[in-house]
């Protein structure tokens, strides 16, 4: 696949592509159509190659279509965070210089930062039929010019890292990067056109876009697209449909196992589960197996590789593990570009042709992040004898106690072990005689205490490393995608 127009041709035209739990059900052929008559009303509304198009919708048929349609307008998808406030958006249309902004009718927020920015707005809603419409000032679009399909080389797709440590950077990513990942994520998990994936995670982001969307549509396989996701609803709607796999965050996951019993899961379910975001804990990964019996493949992604790095292959899993390299580059590398062999930690640096040629607009950043001819991922890890990468946390979020560096993926999965414990996160304190010590925060799903949690984590590691301090909450902070960023957990308990 060259460009994204290419996407949708794996599918047989009377096969389903998108399923719309309680609405409707579109094939590839009808979606195709759809595709093409939204990119040519664009075309005619003025949308031109090369500039962005902000997307701020939800999980919907709506936004499939949009996106696919804004492609092949040879114009940059901008997808966004629906749930953003006025001032984020206002960030995040500027700095995507956005020529236009597509939304819901419903999206106050969306629509004052566009009209404050002086950029063109347009609607979007679709009938029962599948049919999606853009309304201009409310006249719904019917002009039609013929698009100016994209190159290889042509950005598709434009999106913000979350930012751990400063504010967000704009990450273009062109139809030759996302062609090569979703190449490597088909062959990772034999993706055909007989499977289903139920799509949980939010289209605005590559692990629902990328990792199951349009890896799904590139083997001509079908998605399901509920609005949002909802455990009470999930089993049924997996079914109902034959889903046979789906991606999610590990706090998904959690929760799908919490329920499990009360839901009436299945022992059998998918032909197999992925985790991608964040890091999978060992003791969930076991009991996601034996509760759902499929198996559990972990995924490492980030936004700049256009997500999918690495993921554990369905022969040999590894707790603990994000597998070996899919088609991508890894490496270890010490502070000097010296890359080290097996065993050995630094920091994880990747190479291929689904890397970003760069960030916008930030030299200081491209000049780090390129820096000895790798691209820098910021992940600490090793890598064993046979090509295992094993990560143990963020270069920038380790605690560094009195000179020992402790890894807070080590800890977490610790806390997690203790039956009582639902959910836990460790981050950094500051002290004064030690620099920084450990902190932890934990969900509880039965009855326990502080002090028998610390002697739980006597028992596995050594004692600088075991929480000094635990905070007792009946949710943890995320992000729209699930995800639990430390650095809003140490505001939140340690601002209290």
């Amino acid at each position: 696949m060259s460009t994204l127009t290419e996407v949708l041709e794996r599918g047989l035209h009377d096969a389903n592509a998108v399923v719309i739990p309680g609405g409707p059900t579109l094939s590839y052929g009808k979606l195709s159509a759809e595709v093409e008559r939204i990119s040519e009303e664009l075309t005619a509304q003025g949308v031109v190659p090369g500039r962005a198009v902000s997307i701020i919708l939800p999980n919907s048929l709506e936004f499939v279509t949009i996106f696919l349609a804004v492609a092949r307008t040879g114009a940059i998808s901008a997808p966004l965070n629906s749930a953003y406030t006025q001032d984020e958006f206002n960030f995040f249309m500027e700095d995507a210089n956005a020529q236009l902004a597509i939304i819901s009718t419903e999206n106050d927020a969306a629509r004052d930062a566009a009209e404050a920015l002086a950029i063109p707005i347009l609607t979007a809603s679709s009938d029962v039929s599948g049919d999606t419409h853009l309304f201009y000032g409310g006249s719904k679009l019917s002009k039609r010019e013929p698009a100016k399909l994209p190159s290889a080389d042509d950005t598709a797709l434009f999106l913000h890292t979350s930012g751990t440590t400063s504010r967000p950077k704009g990450v273009p990513l062109t139809h030759a990067n996302l062609g090569a990942s979703l190449k490597n994520i088909r062959d990772t998990y034999n993706l055909t056109s007989d499977d289903i994936a139920m799509v949980v995670m939010p289209l605005f982001h590559v692990h629902g876009l990328i990792g199951v969307t349009l890896s799904t549509f590139s083997s001509g396989g079908s998605i399901v697209v509920p609005d949002r996701f909802s455990a009470t609803n999930f089993w049924e709607i997996q079914a109902a449909t034959g889903s046979t796999w789906y991606s999610a965050v590990p706090t998904i996951h959690q929760i799908l196992l919490l329920r499990a019993d009360e839901d009436n899961a299945p022992q059998k379910s998918f032909r197999f589960i992925r985790s991608c975001s964040s890091a999978l804990a060992p003791s969930v990964f076991e009991k996601l197996e034996e509760r759902f019996g499929a198996p559990v493949l972990e995924a490492y992604g980030m936004t700049e590789a256009s997500h999918q790095m690495s993921s554990s292959p369905f022969d040999d899993r590894r707790a603990g593990t994000v597998g070996k390299g899919t088609g991508v580059d890894i490496a270890i590398m010490a502070d000097d570009g010296v890359l080290l062999p097996p065993g050995q930690i630094g920091e994880v640096v990747i190479n291929g042709p689904n890397v970003t040629h760069g960030y916008a607009n930030n030299q200081d950043a491209n000049k780090e992040a390129f820096a000895h001819g790798w691209f820098h991922t910021g992940d600490q890890g090793q890598m064993s004898d046979d090509g295992y990468l094993s990560l143990t946390g963020r270069l920038k979020e380790l605690i560094n106690r009195a000179g020992e560096k402790i890894s807070p993926l080590e800890v977490d999965g610790i806390l997690l072990k203790h039956p009582a414990v639902n959910e836990a996160v460790c981050f950094a304190a500051p002290d004064e005689k030690y620099g920084e010590v450990v902190h932890a925060a934990v969900v509880l799903g039965g009855e326990t205490t502080a002090e028998e949690i610390m002697a739980h984590c006597r028992t596995q590691m050594a004692e600088f490393k075991v929480p000094e301090v635990i905070y007792f909450a009946e949710s943890l902070p995320r992000t729209a995608t699930g995800k639990i960023q430390r650095r809003h957990v140490a505001t939140a308990f340690l601002s209290d």
